[in-house]
């Protein structure tokens, strides 16, 4: 019999869903309700081949949710008809006392508010998710599965700051790491593509999108990862800063008289390839580069020297290295990307097959000439698929 999990992505004013079939390893369907709480919301579904739309008003996450399972009744499709077993929830940060895939009953979902702090942008949509999707959906077991988790073992050499220990340790001021579902997920795939087992292969994962995330990975085991504390940390993003100078916010607070709440809302939404350039779009990025505007090639070239950065320290950080992959939005469909990230290291074992690098495919496929000692991936993320597997693994016991 058919089994499917509802992955469930909420935001601050979005509710991203899917409908996966973990065993089938596939997605029957994935929507969007956009915008929520604003005078004019969105929301789509893709399912059975068609697409469905609504422009309406959606008030808050509880009409988001019923506005979703409108629209499958809408299109035919009845939930309980598709074998839902349960309702998987993409969570954060869990902080150091929940990082495995887990069962959110109140005694979690408390645990989980206290960690808001720690994720004041993304915990709070979450939370509300789950709330949400609870009242609606009473009788389905509901899983937590946190970005967090695949990095909750790195070495403590990766995951420490150098700052007063007793102060890291009261307030819990670690590396936590991010994406981390997706990291694991791909490098999973990426062995299976060499077809050697995970433990004998060294990556890099490159997962770059809006969002963007390094991570060196021996033997299967992340052993450190760019973003830190927060999600902040780390590569230039759409609209993060990644790595910064903690100094500047001091002479920010001080000299122009921003408050924390200030710097903290430009650091995140107004920084990066936005701050620098104005776009976070690459496919504008790239037309705007060749209509002559100097700022998004600045922009351009900061994303490129940092991304190089990493590649460089994460060489060094696993001494040998078997394959690097690049992954979501910007990583999967910007040959430019790759290959300017990657250009130049051919004394280090990398060397990019042009052909093969701008070929269009949305399978998973090798990049690098044959002669690369080191081979260079370019691997789909599935974080819902990676998500539903987790929630049946817990339901499994």
């Amino acid at each position: 019999m058919k089994r499917t999990v509802l992955v469930v992505n909420s935001g601050s004013s979005s509710v991203k869903f899917s409908l996966v079939d973990p065993d089938a390893g596939i997605s029957l369907a994935d929507g969007i309700v956009e915008r929520v709480g604003e005078a004019e919301s969105a929301a789509k579904l893709s399912f059975g081949g068609r697409t469905f739309t609504r422009d309406c008003r959606v008030a808050d996450h509880d009409a988001a949710l019923r506005v979703a399972f409108a629209m499958f009744l809408e299109a035919g499709a009845d939930l309980a008809d598709l074998g839902l077993v349960a309702v998987g929830h993409r969570m954060v940060h869990g902080g150091q006392r929940i990082f495995a895939p887990t069962r959110l009953d109140d005694d979690v979902v408390a645990v989980i508010a206290e960690l808001a702090p720690l994720a004041p942008l993304h915990n709070p949509p979450g939370l509300l998710g789950i709330e949400v999707a609870r009242r609606i959906l009473p009788d389905l077991p509901h899983v937590g599965v946190f970005d967090t988790a695949f990095f909750h073992d790195l070495p403590a050499a990766a995951a420490s700051y150098a700052i007063d220990r007793e102060v890291a340790e009261a307030w819990q001021v670690r590396r936590y790491g991010f994406h981390g579902t997706s990291h694991r997920y791909v490098s999973e795939q990426a062995a299976a593509l060499l077809g050697r087992p995970t433990a004998e292969v060294n990556q890099i994962v490159l997962h770059l999108g809006n969002g963007a995330s390094a991570s060196a990975i021996a033997g299967g085991r992340a052993v450190d990862t760019s973003m830190g504390m927060t999600p902040l940390e780390g590569l230039v993003m759409g609209t993060r800063c990644g790595d910064i100078d903690a100094g500047i916010i001091f002479y920010l607070a001080r000299a122009a008289g921003m408050s924390p709440a200030d710097i903290e809302t430009m650091l995140n939404r107004r920084s990066g390839m936005f701050g620098l350039g104005g776009e976070i779009d690459f496919r504008e990025v790239h037309r705007l580069i060749d209509a002559g505007d100097a700022d998004a090639r600045l922009a351009y070239d900061v994303y490129v020297h940092r991304l190089r950065k990493y590649v460089g320290a994460y060489l060094a950080v696993l001494g040998r290295t078997d394959v690097i992959s690049f992954t979501a939005g910007v990583g999967e469909n910007d040959a430019a990307v790759r290959a300017d990230a990657l250009s130049g290291l051919e004394p280090l074992g990398i060397r990019i097959d042009t052909e093969r690098n701008t070929a269009r495919s949305r399978q998973a496929r090798v990049i690098s000439a044959d002669d690369s000692a080191i081979t260079v991936l370019v691997v789909p993320t599935d974080e819902e698929l990676a998500i539903a597997r987790d929630v049946v693994a817990v339901l499994e016991g």
